[in-house]
């Protein structure tokens, strides 16, 4: 048994035991991957009648792809013998359960389930699915919780950087490259000038960037393994959290319809054409 004191105090007891492949060091760790189920990426989105939203009735929805990443990375990690048990989870109504398979069927040991239904789902944010997350890692006692950098129907890119703030805990955004080393995490980041490459302690977060890896696809053996998977349930409340939202959405609306393009034979019709338009 290792111990090692952050600089805040914070003890991490981590366990160490060698494998019998040439002595190769293997951590009893356990990772925390966020799985959200959305509408379809390849699904046209319409939009309510009354603008309160889009429709998602009989709408086909799928795991969100960023988190597909997360869930892969997490998967690589425990058949590296550097984790112990990944465990898939997911906010939201009963439907999210079929979310938590397609990530048990990827290999993921377990799932939970944080029951989120009604008006509160509809507004769920950021905010309250950090919390969430935030309580779930005291819960479980995780070392490590990944997450995809943003999901595809919101596109808030919150989640991880507040997980990671309420717990006080260092995080590595934007990853494309991860590599765990005893208690700590070298991650490269995805930045505007290039790639940054960054060591964190663990426990820590990490959101995933679509450069990161290739998420396989699920077999039918490990399908049919999923099913027999458990599944905990649990409610916001039995966490503590309250999934009210202070935000209140006014109205939502279709993207404007793009305008026909024009053909100019001169510059000086280009010049015209702008000046008619206002542009120059």
């Amino acid at each position: 048994m290792v111990s090692h004191k952050s600089r805040t105090g914070w003890i991490l007891l981590l366990k160490f035991t060698l494998s019998d492949r040439g002595g190769r060091v293997t951590m009893s760790a356990r990772v925390l991957v966020g799985v959200k189920r959305v509408i379809d990426y390849a699904v046209k989105i319409r939009v309510k009648p009354d603008r309160t939203g889009v429709v998602t009735d009989g709408v086909k929805h799928s795991m969100n792809p960023f988190c597909e990443i997360a869930v892969e990375e997490a998967i690589k990690l425990k058949e590296k013998k550097l984790v112990k048990e990944v465990v898939a989870v997911s906010c939201g109504p009963q439907q999210v359960q079929e979310t938590i398979r397609t990530a048990l069927a990827m290999g993921a040991d377990r799932g939970i389930h944080v029951e989120v239904s009604g008006k509160d789902y509809e507004t769920l944010g950021p905010l309250q699915v950090s919390k969430i997350f935030a309580a779930l890692a005291k819960k479980e006692q995780a070392d490590l919780i990944i997450l995809g950098k943003q999901a595809i129907d919101d596109d808030c890119n919150q989640t991880g950087q507040m997980t990671a703030a309420l717990l006080d805990w260092p995080q590595g955004t934007f990853a494309s490259e991860m590599t765990l080393e005893a208690d700590k995490l070298k991650v490269v980041r995805e930045v505007d000038g290039g790639l940054e490459t960054i060591k964190i302690k663990l426990p820590a977060v990490v959101t995933a960037d679509l450069r990161l890896n290739t998420p396989r696809y699920a077999t039918l053996p490990n399908i049919m393994k999923a099913k027999k998977k458990k599944i905990a349930n649990v409610k916001p409340a039995d966490l503590g959290v309250d999934v009210c939202s202070r935000l209140e959405v006014l109205k939502v609306d279709e993207p404007p319809q793009r305008q026909a393009g024009v053909k100019v034979e001169t510059v000086d019709d280009l010049v015209g054409k702008l000046k008619e338009a206002g542009r120059v």
